[in-house]
Protein backbone atom coordinates (compact mmCIF):
# COMPACT_ATOMS: atom_id res chain seq x y z
CA UNK A 1 0.00 0.00 0.00
CA UNK A 2 1.68 3.39 -1.37
CA UNK A 3 0.83 6.41 1.18
CA UNK A 4 -2.17 7.66 1.89
CA UNK A 5 -3.16 11.00 0.31
CA UNK A 6 -4.13 14.05 2.36
CA UNK A 7 -7.43 15.76 1.57
CA UNK A 8 -8.79 18.69 1.68
CA UNK A 9 -11.25 19.28 4.59
CA UNK A 10 -14.46 20.81 3.41
CA UNK A 11 -17.76 20.28 4.88
CA UNK A 12 -20.32 17.14 4.51
CA UNK A 13 -23.38 16.60 2.73
CA UNK A 14 -25.74 13.64 1.81
CA UNK A 15 -26.88 11.99 -1.25
CA UNK A 16 -29.28 9.31 -0.17
CA UNK A 17 -27.46 6.95 2.13
CA UNK A 18 -24.03 8.71 0.09
CA UNK A 19 -21.90 11.20 2.01
CA UNK A 20 -20.11 13.50 0.17
CA UNK A 21 -16.87 15.51 1.82
CA UNK A 22 -15.45 15.97 5.05
CA UNK A 23 -13.75 12.60 5.21
CA UNK A 24 -16.24 10.59 3.10
CA UNK A 25 -14.71 8.09 0.93
CA UNK A 26 -14.54 9.71 -3.01
CA UNK A 27 -17.38 8.75 -4.61
CA UNK A 28 -18.07 7.72 -8.31
CA UNK A 29 -20.83 8.66 -10.53
CA UNK A 30 -22.13 8.67 -13.70
CA UNK A 31 -25.34 9.98 -15.93
CA UNK A 32 -28.01 7.59 -17.99
CA UNK A 33 -28.56 8.65 -21.12
CA UNK A 34 -31.39 6.89 -21.77
CA UNK A 35 -34.93 8.52 -22.12
CA UNK A 36 -35.82 9.26 -18.70
CA UNK A 37 -39.85 8.69 -19.42
CA UNK A 38 -38.61 4.78 -20.31
CA UNK A 39 -38.93 3.94 -16.67
CA UNK A 40 -37.57 0.02 -17.62
CA UNK A 41 -34.61 1.78 -19.76
CA UNK A 42 -33.28 3.69 -17.01
CA UNK A 43 -33.64 1.40 -14.47
CA UNK A 44 -32.09 -0.88 -16.69
CA UNK A 45 -28.93 1.40 -17.25
CA UNK A 46 -28.90 2.48 -13.78
CA UNK A 47 -28.62 -1.15 -12.48
CA UNK A 48 -25.59 -2.01 -15.45
CA UNK A 49 -23.81 1.11 -13.75
CA UNK A 50 -24.30 0.20 -9.79
CA UNK A 51 -23.32 -3.23 -10.80
CA UNK A 52 -20.08 -1.38 -11.87
CA UNK A 53 -19.57 -0.15 -9.22
CA UNK A 54 -21.64 3.40 -9.82
CA UNK A 55 -22.30 5.44 -6.21
CA UNK A 56 -24.66 7.49 -8.00
CA UNK A 57 -26.29 8.14 -10.97
CA UNK A 58 -27.66 11.36 -12.56
CA UNK A 59 -30.64 11.49 -15.12
CA UNK A 60 -31.88 14.21 -17.14
CA UNK A 61 -34.98 16.13 -16.45
CA UNK A 62 -35.61 17.88 -19.64
CA UNK A 63 -39.74 18.32 -19.14
CA UNK A 64 -42.38 17.84 -16.61
CA UNK A 65 -42.67 13.80 -18.30
CA UNK A 66 -39.57 12.91 -16.70
CA UNK A 67 -39.50 14.94 -13.56
CA UNK A 68 -42.93 12.55 -13.07
CA UNK A 69 -41.45 9.52 -14.27
CA UNK A 70 -38.33 9.88 -10.98
CA UNK A 71 -41.28 9.15 -8.60
CA UNK A 72 -40.77 5.13 -10.34
CA UNK A 73 -37.12 5.90 -11.06
CA UNK A 74 -35.78 6.56 -7.32
CA UNK A 75 -37.20 3.74 -5.20
CA UNK A 76 -36.25 1.11 -7.85
CA UNK A 77 -32.76 2.42 -8.31
CA UNK A 78 -30.95 1.49 -5.36
CA UNK A 79 -28.49 4.45 -5.88
CA UNK A 80 -28.93 7.85 -5.29
CA UNK A 81 -30.49 9.63 -8.08
CA UNK A 82 -29.47 13.17 -8.68
CA UNK A 83 -32.16 15.23 -11.35
CA UNK A 84 -30.10 17.34 -14.12
CA UNK A 85 -31.99 20.73 -14.38
CA UNK A 86 -31.57 23.75 -16.77
CA UNK A 87 -33.66 26.33 -17.23
CA UNK A 88 -36.88 25.73 -15.71
CA UNK A 89 -37.13 26.13 -12.08
CA UNK A 90 -40.55 24.27 -12.07
CA UNK A 91 -38.76 21.34 -13.40
CA UNK A 92 -36.03 21.40 -10.50
CA UNK A 93 -38.94 21.77 -7.87
CA UNK A 94 -41.31 18.95 -9.70
CA UNK A 95 -37.91 16.71 -9.63
CA UNK A 96 -37.50 17.36 -5.83
CA UNK A 97 -40.88 16.48 -4.97
CA UNK A 98 -41.14 13.67 -6.76
CA UNK A 99 -38.25 12.12 -4.85
CA UNK A 100 -34.96 12.87 -6.07
CA UNK A 101 -31.50 12.50 -3.82
CA UNK A 102 -29.76 16.08 -5.30
CA UNK A 103 -30.76 18.73 -7.86
CA UNK A 104 -27.79 19.57 -10.14
CA UNK A 105 -28.69 23.11 -11.01
CA UNK A 106 -26.84 26.23 -12.90
CA UNK A 107 -28.04 28.89 -10.52
CA UNK A 108 -27.65 31.73 -13.71
CA UNK A 109 -29.82 29.81 -15.94
CA UNK A 110 -32.65 29.05 -13.53
CA UNK A 111 -33.43 32.39 -13.55
CA UNK A 112 -34.39 35.67 -10.93
CA UNK A 113 -33.78 35.09 -7.79
CA UNK A 114 -37.59 34.34 -6.91
CA UNK A 115 -37.10 31.54 -9.00
CA UNK A 116 -34.00 30.38 -7.70
CA UNK A 117 -35.77 30.45 -4.08
CA UNK A 118 -38.44 28.43 -4.83
CA UNK A 119 -36.02 25.57 -6.23
CA UNK A 120 -33.81 26.64 -2.57
CA UNK A 121 -37.07 26.79 -0.78
CA UNK A 122 -38.31 23.25 -2.03
CA UNK A 123 -34.62 21.62 -1.32
CA UNK A 124 -34.77 22.74 2.07
CA UNK A 125 -38.12 21.00 2.68
CA UNK A 126 -37.33 17.96 1.04
CA UNK A 127 -33.60 17.83 2.80
CA UNK A 128 -31.73 17.11 -0.21
CA UNK A 129 -28.77 19.18 -1.29
CA UNK A 130 -28.26 21.00 -4.34
CA UNK A 131 -25.08 20.74 -6.76
CA UNK A 132 -23.93 23.58 -8.15
CA UNK A 133 -22.84 23.26 -11.69
CA UNK A 134 -20.65 25.61 -13.86
CA UNK A 135 -19.35 25.32 -16.90
CA UNK A 136 -17.26 26.86 -19.10
CA UNK A 137 -19.61 26.55 -22.04
CA UNK A 138 -22.38 28.52 -19.58
CA UNK A 139 -20.60 30.95 -18.21
CA UNK A 140 -22.43 34.40 -17.11
CA UNK A 141 -22.06 37.54 -20.03
CA UNK A 142 -20.34 39.65 -17.47
CA UNK A 143 -17.81 37.34 -16.52
CA UNK A 144 -16.97 36.80 -20.35
CA UNK A 145 -17.09 40.50 -20.99
CA UNK A 146 -14.86 41.03 -17.69
CA UNK A 147 -12.10 37.69 -18.55
CA UNK A 148 -12.29 37.77 -22.77
CA UNK A 149 -13.17 34.23 -22.32
CA UNK A 150 -13.87 30.72 -20.18
CA UNK A 151 -10.93 31.12 -18.26
CA UNK A 152 -9.74 29.55 -15.01
CA UNK A 153 -10.33 32.65 -12.46
CA UNK A 154 -13.59 33.46 -14.38
CA UNK A 155 -15.11 29.56 -13.84
CA UNK A 156 -13.73 30.22 -9.81
CA UNK A 157 -15.23 33.41 -9.57
CA UNK A 158 -19.03 32.35 -11.54
CA UNK A 159 -18.67 29.34 -8.66
CA UNK A 160 -18.14 31.73 -5.67
CA UNK A 161 -20.53 33.90 -7.33
CA UNK A 162 -23.21 31.78 -7.40
CA UNK A 163 -22.56 30.11 -3.57
CA UNK A 164 -22.84 33.24 -2.18
CA UNK A 165 -26.17 33.82 -4.19
CA UNK A 166 -27.70 30.39 -2.85
CA UNK A 167 -26.46 30.66 0.51
CA UNK A 168 -28.22 34.37 0.55
CA UNK A 169 -31.21 32.03 0.76
CA UNK A 170 -30.08 30.41 3.97
CA UNK A 171 -29.00 27.32 2.00
CA UNK A 172 -25.65 25.26 3.22
CA UNK A 173 -26.27 21.95 1.43
CA UNK A 174 -23.95 22.46 -1.29
CA UNK A 175 -21.75 20.69 -4.07
CA UNK A 176 -19.90 22.38 -6.31
CA UNK A 177 -18.49 21.67 -9.60
CA UNK A 178 -16.84 23.45 -12.53
CA UNK A 179 -15.76 21.95 -15.75
CA UNK A 180 -14.02 22.44 -19.20
CA UNK A 181 -13.24 20.34 -21.93
CA UNK A 182 -9.67 21.76 -21.48
CA UNK A 183 -7.59 20.28 -18.66
CA UNK A 184 -5.02 22.41 -17.29
CA UNK A 185 -8.43 25.52 -17.32
CA UNK A 186 -10.29 23.09 -15.20
CA UNK A 187 -7.70 21.95 -12.81
CA UNK A 188 -6.55 25.86 -12.20
CA UNK A 189 -10.43 26.29 -11.84
CA UNK A 190 -10.67 24.04 -9.17
CA UNK A 191 -8.26 24.80 -7.61
CA UNK A 192 -8.62 28.38 -7.31
CA UNK A 193 -11.95 27.81 -5.80
CA UNK A 194 -10.82 24.92 -2.97
CA UNK A 195 -8.68 27.76 -1.75
CA UNK A 196 -11.79 29.96 -1.13
CA UNK A 197 -14.09 27.98 -0.07
CA UNK A 198 -14.61 24.27 2.13
CA UNK A 199 -17.55 23.37 0.12
CA UNK A 200 -17.38 19.37 -1.50
CA UNK A 201 -16.26 19.32 -5.34
CA UNK A 202 -17.14 17.38 -7.44
CA UNK A 203 -14.89 16.29 -10.45
CA UNK A 204 -14.82 15.90 -14.35
CA UNK A 205 -13.42 16.81 -17.37
CA UNK A 206 -16.40 17.84 -19.45
CA UNK A 207 -17.49 16.70 -23.25
CA UNK A 208 -14.05 14.76 -23.34
CA UNK A 209 -15.13 13.03 -25.93
CA UNK A 210 -14.63 9.05 -26.89
CA UNK A 211 -12.34 6.52 -26.72
CA UNK A 212 -8.68 6.57 -25.38
CA UNK A 213 -8.38 10.21 -25.55
CA UNK A 214 -11.40 10.97 -23.22
CA UNK A 215 -10.11 8.52 -20.46
CA UNK A 216 -6.71 10.00 -20.51
CA UNK A 217 -7.61 13.29 -20.32
CA UNK A 218 -10.31 12.80 -17.63
CA UNK A 219 -7.07 10.70 -15.97
CA UNK A 220 -5.27 13.21 -15.99
CA UNK A 221 -7.29 16.37 -14.80
CA UNK A 222 -9.46 13.95 -12.22
CA UNK A 223 -6.33 12.48 -11.01
CA UNK A 224 -4.02 15.41 -10.34
CA UNK A 225 -6.32 17.07 -8.49
CA UNK A 226 -7.50 13.97 -6.35
CA UNK A 227 -3.58 13.72 -5.72
CA UNK A 228 -3.72 17.06 -4.65
CA UNK A 229 -6.52 16.51 -1.89
CA UNK A 230 -9.24 18.27 -4.03
CA UNK A 231 -12.08 16.22 -5.02
CA UNK A 232 -14.89 14.47 -3.65
CA UNK A 233 -16.76 12.75 -5.97
CA UNK A 234 -16.17 12.22 -9.80
CA UNK A 235 -17.91 11.24 -12.54
CA UNK A 236 -15.83 10.54 -16.27
CA UNK A 237 -17.23 11.83 -19.26
CA UNK A 238 -17.44 9.58 -22.18
CA UNK A 239 -19.62 9.79 -24.94
CA UNK A 240 -21.97 6.98 -24.86
CA UNK A 241 -20.08 4.57 -22.26
CA UNK A 242 -21.95 4.61 -19.15
CA UNK A 243 -20.29 1.35 -17.33
CA UNK A 244 -16.81 2.65 -19.05
CA UNK A 245 -17.35 5.85 -17.09
CA UNK A 246 -17.81 4.20 -13.98
CA UNK A 247 -14.87 1.78 -14.36
CA UNK A 248 -12.42 4.24 -15.40
CA UNK A 249 -13.69 6.22 -12.16
CA UNK A 250 -12.88 2.98 -10.39
CA UNK A 251 -9.15 2.66 -11.71
CA UNK A 252 -8.29 6.30 -11.12
CA UNK A 253 -8.95 5.81 -7.51
CA UNK A 254 -7.45 2.62 -7.12
CA UNK A 255 -4.23 3.99 -8.57
CA UNK A 256 -4.33 7.26 -5.70
CA UNK A 257 -5.46 4.16 -3.01
CA UNK A 258 -8.97 6.08 -2.93
CA UNK A 259 -10.67 2.90 -2.96
CA UNK A 260 -9.83 -0.79 -2.50
CA UNK A 261 -10.19 -3.61 -4.31
CA UNK A 262 -7.88 -5.80 -6.63
CA UNK A 263 -5.58 -4.35 -9.11
CA UNK A 264 -3.10 -6.48 -11.95
CA UNK A 265 -0.14 -5.50 -12.59
CA UNK A 266 1.87 -7.06 -15.73
CA UNK A 267 5.13 -5.88 -17.47
CA UNK A 268 5.25 -5.24 -21.05
CA UNK A 269 6.51 -8.17 -22.55
CA UNK A 270 10.08 -8.18 -24.32
CA UNK A 271 11.88 -10.62 -26.38
CA UNK A 272 12.13 -12.81 -23.50
CA UNK A 273 8.68 -13.24 -23.08
CA UNK A 274 7.90 -16.71 -24.19
CA UNK A 275 4.16 -16.92 -23.87
CA UNK A 276 1.10 -14.75 -25.20
CA UNK A 277 0.94 -12.34 -21.86
CA UNK A 278 -1.51 -10.31 -22.73
CA UNK A 279 -4.28 -13.34 -23.23
CA UNK A 280 -3.30 -14.39 -19.47
CA UNK A 281 -3.34 -11.33 -17.93
CA UNK A 282 -7.00 -11.08 -19.43
CA UNK A 283 -7.77 -14.62 -18.16
CA UNK A 284 -6.29 -13.24 -14.17
CA UNK A 285 -8.30 -9.97 -14.57
CA UNK A 286 -11.29 -12.00 -15.36
CA UNK A 287 -10.47 -13.89 -12.54
CA UNK A 288 -10.70 -10.85 -9.86
CA UNK A 289 -13.85 -9.82 -10.71
CA UNK A 290 -16.33 -9.94 -7.68
CA UNK A 291 -13.23 -9.32 -5.20
CA UNK A 292 -13.48 -6.63 -3.04
CA UNK A 293 -10.04 -7.10 -1.13
CA UNK A 294 -7.36 -5.16 -1.83
CA UNK A 295 -5.01 -7.86 -3.08
CA UNK A 296 -2.23 -6.64 -5.92
CA UNK A 297 -1.80 -9.80 -8.36
CA UNK A 298 1.48 -9.60 -10.65
CA UNK A 299 1.56 -11.47 -14.24
CA UNK A 300 5.11 -11.33 -15.72
CA UNK A 301 6.64 -12.48 -18.63
CA UNK A 302 9.84 -14.32 -17.70
CA UNK A 303 11.61 -15.70 -14.62
CA UNK A 304 14.71 -13.55 -15.30
CA UNK A 305 13.28 -10.62 -12.38
CA UNK A 306 9.21 -11.33 -12.57
CA UNK A 307 9.45 -12.12 -9.27
CA UNK A 308 11.61 -9.23 -7.89
CA UNK A 309 9.81 -6.90 -9.83
CA UNK A 310 6.66 -7.48 -8.38
CA UNK A 311 7.97 -8.45 -4.55
CA UNK A 312 5.52 -6.35 -3.22
CA UNK A 313 2.65 -8.40 -4.94
CA UNK A 314 0.49 -10.57 -2.90
CA UNK A 315 0.75 -12.82 -5.46
CA UNK A 316 1.63 -12.97 -9.34
CA UNK A 317 3.23 -15.64 -11.73
CA UNK A 318 6.04 -15.17 -13.77
CA UNK A 319 5.96 -17.53 -17.18
CA UNK A 320 9.35 -19.36 -18.57
CA UNK A 321 9.79 -21.53 -21.58
CA UNK A 322 6.75 -24.52 -20.62
CA UNK A 323 6.89 -23.48 -17.21
CA UNK A 324 5.86 -20.72 -14.68
CA UNK A 325 6.78 -19.37 -11.34
CA UNK A 326 4.29 -18.93 -8.91
CA UNK A 327 5.59 -16.61 -6.35
CA UNK A 328 3.68 -14.78 -3.12
CA UNK A 329 5.53 -11.23 -2.01
CA UNK A 330 8.62 -12.01 -4.21
CA UNK A 331 8.54 -15.40 -3.03
CA UNK A 332 8.50 -18.40 -5.27
CA UNK A 333 6.07 -21.36 -3.85
CA UNK A 334 6.37 -23.40 -6.92
CA UNK A 335 6.94 -24.18 -10.62
CA UNK A 336 4.30 -25.56 -12.94
CA UNK A 337 3.83 -26.37 -16.57
CA UNK A 338 2.57 -23.48 -18.47
CA UNK A 339 -1.11 -24.94 -19.61
CA UNK A 340 -1.81 -25.19 -15.35
CA UNK A 341 -0.57 -21.86 -14.39
CA UNK A 342 -3.74 -20.12 -14.63
CA UNK A 343 -5.55 -22.19 -12.48
CA UNK A 344 -2.78 -22.52 -10.06
CA UNK A 345 -2.58 -18.68 -9.41
CA UNK A 346 -6.34 -18.62 -9.39
CA UNK A 347 -5.90 -20.69 -6.45
CA UNK A 348 -3.27 -18.48 -4.63
CA UNK A 349 -5.60 -15.49 -5.53
CA UNK A 350 -8.37 -17.40 -3.23
CA UNK A 351 -6.17 -17.86 -0.64
CA UNK A 352 -4.76 -14.27 -0.65
CA UNK A 353 -8.28 -12.98 -0.78
CA UNK A 354 -9.48 -15.47 1.95
CA UNK A 355 -6.35 -13.90 4.15
CA UNK A 356 -7.54 -10.71 3.65
CA UNK A 357 -11.31 -11.47 4.27
CA UNK A 358 -10.25 -12.51 8.08
CA UNK A 359 -8.26 -9.29 9.04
Amino acid sequence: MGASLERRETTQVRVGAVCIGGGAPVSVQTMTNTDTCDVEATLAQIRSAVGAGADIVRVAVPDAQAAAALREIVPAAGVPVVADIHFDHRLAIAAAEAGAHKLRINPGNIGDDARLRAVVETAAEQGIPIRIGVNSGSLEKDLLSKYGHPTAEALAESAVRNVERVRGMSFEDLVVSIKAPDVATTMAANRAFAERSDIPLHLGITEAGIGRAAVVYSAVGIGALLAEGIGDTIRVSLTGGVVEEVLVGREILLSLGLAAGPRLISCPTCARCKVDLPALAGEVEESLAGIDEPLVVAVMGCEVNGPGEAREADVGLAAGAGRVALFRKGEIVRTVEASAALEALRELIAEAAATFAER
